[in-house]
């Protein structure tokens, strides 16, 4: 909770998290729910990671694909899935996602955040 607000230097940012510990190696999992400032879709949503470097989306529920911790193992990617409205908010998108621990830490997705922001100013 503090450490993402520390990293933003955002004090209003909401964080609500549920830690599951389960037997894997390498690999963060997460369900992450975002507020937008508008409504957007899911098929929105998905558009954009799939534009966005670093991230491969896995979402396809029809044929049971989604994001499971060996999907990530030795990946630099973040893999995406399970992408869907937010039913407790009209601007809400929740999804899925599953990052290799060792390969994507925080000292290397600093590096990365720090990249591109370079890039955009």
């Amino acid at each position: 909770v503090y450490e993402t607000r520390k990293i933003l230097g955002d004090e209003s940012i909401l964080v609500n998290p549920t830690c599951v510990r389960i037997p894997v190696s390498n690999c963060h999992s997460e369900t992450i729910t975002v507020e937008t400032e508008r409504p957007i879709t899911p098929g929105e949503a998905r558009e954009l990671f799939e534009k966005f470097p670093g991230i491969e989306v896995v979402d396809d529920l029809a044929n049971g694909l989604y994001p499971l911790p060996s999907t990530c193992d030795g990946s630099d990617a973040v893999f995406i899935g399970r992408i869907r409205r937010d039913l407790s908010h009209p601007n809400g998108i929740s999804f899925w996602c599953v990052s290799d621990n060792l390969r994507k830490g925080a000292a290397t997705n600093a590096v990365q955040i720090a990249e591109l922001l370079a890039q955009h100013r």
